[in-house]
């Protein structure tokens, strides 16, 4: 009499688990079993039109260090927004030095926190174009990327764990627009301003129309609610034999936004002091004081106001001629 069982070979057992495993990986979820070639466009949207206030036009002019890029998970942070700076990120915030950055970066990547850096050359104006291609893995789906405001004190803009992986997919296409940070090491408040420590370091910290609150910031508008956006960046992902962005000839969707004209007020100083009467008082006697230009106006900002007024001489400052 036959058994009813059914003998299979070991290794025909291991060649049918091995089969089923690849047709379930088959079927997965792009982000589960396969990477994405993208395309990261930085642009540059610093002009005098949109930040008029002491735009640097000179020594050295308004422009971007190099862009530094990094893919990874949950385990790695290239900065963060409410957290101090690290010594790396000091580094680079004040002088666009990138070495202890990619140090910690190889680290992290040797924890398979990171997947990859990516470096791009600067822009050597406010406004314009640096791009590279990324690779993107299961394991580092998050994107952080930072480029220094030249000259500034600490500023920067960046993209902290940018998702690019959405309900079990890579995204198409993504478009973020950058603000300026201060990265808490430095005390400056213009764009051109000497090296001064801040002392004990502060946290990272976002730049607005309103903070700091200061006159003197190079980025204080108190008539805007918000700051337009200094720069952008662009990510699409691309097919692997066609619809491919070559670095250098950019499509119409990466063209920078027009934005609208910031208006800047003028802003004088404060009176000084009455001058005297040169006259006896009887013989209508004037006194002078005067102030000057701190800023002047652009894009349509509140024009200058009279910066000489006079007004009659009274008996307590008039000269006496014997």
């Amino acid at each position: 009499m036959m058994s009813s069982e059914v003998f299979v070979p070991g290794w025909l057992q291991q060649l049918l688990v091995v089969l089923l495993r690849f047709a379930l990986s088959c079927a997965a979820p792009v982000n589960l079993t396969n990477g994405a070639e993208c395309i990261l466009v930085f642009t540059g949207h610093w002009s005098p039109q949109t930040f008029p206030k002491q735009y640097p036009l000179f020594r050295p002019p308004a422009q971007w260090s190099k862009l530094m890029a990094v893919t990874h998970n949950e385990q790695y942070r290239l900065w963060q927004e409410g957290a101090p700076a690290s010594d790396g990120m000091k580094s680079f915030a004040e002088q666009g030095l990138t070495v202890d950055l990619v140090k910690d970066a190889k680290e992290a990547r040797k924890r398979r926190a990171v997947g990859s850096m990516y470096r791009t050359a600067g822009i050597p104006s406010g406004f314009g174009h640096s791009s590279t291609e990324l690779l993107l893995t299961p394991r580092s789906p998050l994107l952080s990327l930072i480029v220094k405001v030249i000259p500034s004190p600490d500023w920067f803009v960046g993209v902290d764990s940018l998702n690019l992986c959405e309900g079990g997919q890579w995204k198409q296409e993504v478009t973020f627009d950058l603000h300026p940070f201060d990265a808490g090491t430095d005390s400056g408040f213009t764009f051109s301003s000497p090296n001064f420590p801040t002392t004990p370091p502060e946290n990272i910290t976002m730049i607005t129309s309103q903070k700091p609150n200061h006159p003197a910031n190079s980025f204080y508008y108190p008539r805007l609610t918000e700051l337009p956006p200094l720069a952008t960046i662009w990510v699409k992902r691309q097919g692997r034999t066609q619809n491919r962005v070559s670095n250098h000839i950019l499509p119409d969707t990466t063209k920078p936004h027009r934005f609208s004209e910031t208006p800047l007020d003028c802003e004088v100083s404060m009176w000084s002091s009455w001058g005297l009467c040169l006259r006896p008082c009887s013989r209508g006697g004037l006194r002078h004081r005067t102030r000057y230009i701190l800023l002047k106006p652009a894009n349509s900002g509140t024009p200058c106001p009279e910066l000489e007024e006079q007004e009659e001489c009274t008996p307590h400052n008039c000269l006496a001629y014997q």
